[in-house]
């Protein structure tokens, strides 16, 4: 899988949204009922949503996260020989979790760093690298 980002805003349209969310200083993954991997919370954009709100949404379905602070940070194409995903990143610091809702998530878990065991290895790396890179500007955007 090849994994590209762009500046924010860079895309025409957007399938998918990915949030790379922090609480109490730690990473928050996300590990699917159906994988032992972990994940960043993320998901399709549905019909009438715009990213932002996508990002909302499925922050809360997947995390639980009742309040939080989300800022879009950039733009990422993602393709292999079968398929082709583009999506806006976001990052959010979560102030406050609640229950976590039914959904495909089995349960959440924070990180001091991302583990070996990702679902998407060939991308959210790149990712999170991108943002701690770039976290100072992406902030003040």
């Amino acid at each position: 899988m090849i994994c590209e980002i762009c500046e924010l805003n860079n895309l025409k349209t957007y399938k998918y949204v990915v949030i790379i969310a922090k609480y109490r200083d730690k990473w928050v993954l996300c590990k699917h009922k159906e994988r032992n991997t972990w994940e960043t919370a993320g998901g399709h954009i549905e019909l009438g949503e715009n990213p932002l709100d996508a990002a909302k949404r499925e922050l809360f379905e997947e995390t639980g996260a009742i309040s939080f602070d989300i800022v879009p940070a950039f733009d990422y194409w993602a393709r292999d020989e079968i398929s082709r995903a583009n999506g806006m990143v976001f990052y959010a610091e979560i102030k406050e979790l609640g229950d976590l809702p039914e959904s495909e998530m089995e349960k959440i878990k924070c990180f001091e760093k991302l583990p070996s065991n990702l679902t998407y290895k060939d991308i959210t790396p790149k990712l999170f690298q991108y943002l701690q890179n770039n976290f100072e500007s992406i902030l003040s955007a």
